[in-house]
């Protein structure tokens, strides 16, 4: 039944959350003398989350149905005509990123349960979660650009809360304090897009702003010929390269590992990295008129895409394999957005916030079953210890490289097409990167499955990690600080439960264990859409009337189009995929991974001593950390000493401050010889004082 959903009931949606949180932040801890227990701070959170849910998914069939929401809830002020509101724009869209967050956060909040159970912040990680969920719900139910920017900016302040939960840790300190740094960069160009959309539009409404963009395609940027949209529209996408981590400001998301595990999750699956994704598809009647924006986008996803992916098979900390998995996912959802497939990028951020979430909680059971090491080189065999644990991430693996049947087959499969379709500059170049990160992923998401639950049992005895169990390239260090957080050399670290590094891993003797339920509940139900949603899903948010009114296409784009001819629903799509490329890539992979860590593990030995240069550049991350530390930091070092000796002590102390001071000093001085007691020099004075005054204000007499 068609008609306007109920305002009050949306306000529950992000409300929910957020009076979980305060109970829990305020109540659950030291700031008010900690009135209420563990029990109750996740009761009330989880309840919360819960609630957001069920009414997320009746919004869901609602919209189905044909109702929508665009409406102001509360106007904040009214500057020169120009409204400040907060408001919701709630169709099919919103409808379904609701859903997602929602849902992947009662995962989230049911498995800390477990997870934390050790830790002293407990309370305090249960109310950050909950603010996190608010926050990205009044991101992506926005209808105008300042509550789009206040959910934008909350979201990035609660990750650095969370990414620096063990803040006694001084790695957790680096990385949120990296996060919140690149973040801010992303976040300078956003709101130069959003100003340059206000200045030109009159108006910070999506409604209004959309209206007027056909005016907006006209304009060019003041003293410049480049077209207004076109300016806008890359600094919008700058903000999201910052929230989704693209190419080069990604460098934030690898390192926010330091935050617990199910945060990763929360972080990596379904809130802060896709908010840029969504964004993007929001500002489709905007993107859709500038082909140069487009081709940036397809261009920056492709890079990520296919270089990420390399560095994720040198890891050996089970959380970062799946952290670098995450940027070149973003990399493909980015691509499918620059091609016009939007519908496609949404499709996938659907399907990859289930398995990557489910992935994240799996490694996170792996690190509970190892007594919290997450060094890859230490495990083997863990399938007949932690059976669910090993079949729900068996489950996830098979649905992140793309699997037939499987979700992220068809979201996957749907991308490399819309790439091959595209005809904007650079879609060759992303073709061909994302067809290539089909066997990279397959390659090190089946090297991780197979060192962590197959093979020989390396738990409990004393490692030299040598490159028989290595990586592809090898595996002496892994990043700039994996032995600081993760490993086992910082003995004043804590481990991800909060607990003294001394009790890092199994001892002698010690095998793993299955994770209780309380964890491997939300990785069942994890596991049901990872296999399943992509089939059901496809047909009607690609090629039915799903997004119908909400994502816009221009005139030329025709990708989506040229899709919908060649597809023949999801079976013959199966079908199809074996006459095709990705396909036999996937399986490439896997057989490689098999080869080389299950058959013959000297391969990887073999590879690092061969390409020791590759691998010390994969090794280093490109270089970009030292680049930034290097070029940035160095940069606003060398500014901020040339500002502090030139501009402070000689411009401010030197002229202002003491200059000053020297020159009434050297006045008092000289008029000191005047103040003698004499009155012949007391009227001398007066006298030259009365000849001044008339020289000063008197014509001159031959002025004339």
């Amino acid at each position: 039944m068609a008609g306007q959903l109920n305002p009050h009931l949306l306000l529950a949606v992000p409300l929910a959350p957020l009076v979980g949180s305060a109970i829990a932040g305020f109540l659950g801890t030291r700031f008010f003398g900690n009135v209420v227990g563990r029990k109750v701070s996740h009761t009330a959170t989880i309840l919360g989350v819960l609630i957001a849910a069920i009414i997320s998914l009746q919004t869901l069939f609602a919209v189905l149905d044909g109702a929508t929401y665009n409406g102001t809830l509360y106007t904040w002020m009214t500057v020169a005509g120009l409204k400040l509101e907060i408001g919701f724009l709630v169709d099919s869209l919103t409808a379904l990123m609701m859903c997602v967050v929602t849902s992947v956060s009662l995962m989230v909040h049911i498995y800390t349960i477990g997870y934390m159970k050790d830790d002293e912040g407990y309370n305090r990680f249960f109310s950050y979660i909950s603010l996190f969920t608010f926050s990205m719900l009044m991101l992506v139910m926005s209808n105008n650009f300042l509550q789009l920017f206040f959910g934008w900016e909350a979201v990035g302040l609660v990750s650095y809360l969370l990414i620096g939960f063990w803040y006694t840790r001084p790695t957790a300190i680096k990385a949120n304090m990296k996060a919140f740094l690149v973040n801010r960069v992303g976040d300078f160009g956003f709101i130069l897009g959003i100003g340059l959309l206000l200045a030109y539009a009159g108006s910070m409404n999506y409604t209004e702003v959309f209206a007027k963009r056909a005016d907006l395609a006209q304009l060019t940027l003041p003293g410049t010929d480049w077209m207004l949209l076109t300016v806008a529209c890359i600094c919008l996408f700058v903000g999201a390269m910052g929230k989704s981590a693209q190419f080069p400001l990604h460098v934030w998301l690898p390192d926010s590992m330091e935050g617990p595990t199910p945060i990763s999750a929360l972080i990596h699956a379904a809130t802060m990295v896709t908010a840029g994704i969504f964004m993007v598809t929001r500002m489709s009647p905007l993107f859709e008129l500038s082909d140069t924006a487009l081709s940036v986008i397809l261009v920056i996803g492709a890079i990520t895409a296919l270089f990420m992916g390399f560095l994720g098979t040198i890891q050996t900390d089970i959380k970062r394999v799946v952290a670098y998995s995450t940027l070149s996912q973003l990399g493909y959802m980015t691509v499918a957005l620059g091609a016009s497939a939007y519908s496609v990028a949404v499709f996938h951020l659907m399907t990859h916030a289930f398995f990557k979430a489910l992935l994240f909680l799996g490694a996170g059971s792996v690190i509970i079953g190892m007594h919290h090491d997450q060094d890859m080189r230490n495990m083997g065999g863990l399938r007949k210890y932690m059976p669910i644990t090993w079949i729900t991430s068996l489950l996830g693996s098979l649905a992140l490289i793309g699997t037939p049947f499987f979700s992220g087959f068809y979201s996957k499969d749907s991308i490399i097409e819309a790439a091959a379709e595209s005809h904007l500059a650079g879609s060759g170049f992303a073709y061909f990167a994302v067809l290539a990160s089909v066997f990279v992923t397959a390659f090190y998401s089946f090297r991780m499955y197979f060192l962590v639950f197959h093979g020989q049992e390396r738990f409990g005895k004393e490692h030299a990690h040598d490159d028989h169990h290595a990586p592809a390239a090898a595996h002496a260090v892994h990043d700039d600080h994996a032995h600081d957080a993760h490993g086992h050399d910082d003995h004043a670290a804590h481990d991800d439960h909060g607990h003294d590094e001394h009790h890092h891993g199994l001892a002698p003797g010690q095998k793993p264990h299955e994770s209780p339920l309380v964890v491997t509940l939300p990785l069942i139900l994890l596991a049901i859409p990872s296999v399943i949603v992509g089939f059901f899903a496809i047909s009607p948010m690609l090629y039915g009337d799903f997004f119908k009114g909400v994502i816009f296409f221009g005139e030329n784009h025709k990708v989506m189009e040229e899709l919908a001819h060649e597809f023949h629903g999801p079976v013959g799509m199966v079908l199809h995929a074996f006459s095709t490329a990705p396909l036999w890539l996937a399986i490439a992979g896997v057989v490689t991974a098999y080869y080389c860590y299950m058959v013959n593990p000297r391969v990887p030995a073999w590879f690092k001593q061969k390409f020791s240069v590759i691998y010390t550049i994969l090794d280093n991350k490109y270089y970009m950390d030292k680049f930034n530390e290097v070029v940035f930091a160095g940069g606003a070092r060398l500014l901020g000493g040339g500002l502090s000796s030139i501009g402070d002590r000689a411009i401010i102390d030197g002229l202002g401050v003491n200059g000053s001071a020297k020159v009434v000093g050297w006045f008092a001085k000289f008029t000191r010889l005047w103040q003698s007691g004499y009155i012949y020099h007391y009227a001398f004075v007066m006298i030259i004082g009365v000849l001044g005054f008339l020289v000063w204000f008197m014509p001159f007499p031959f002025a004339k």
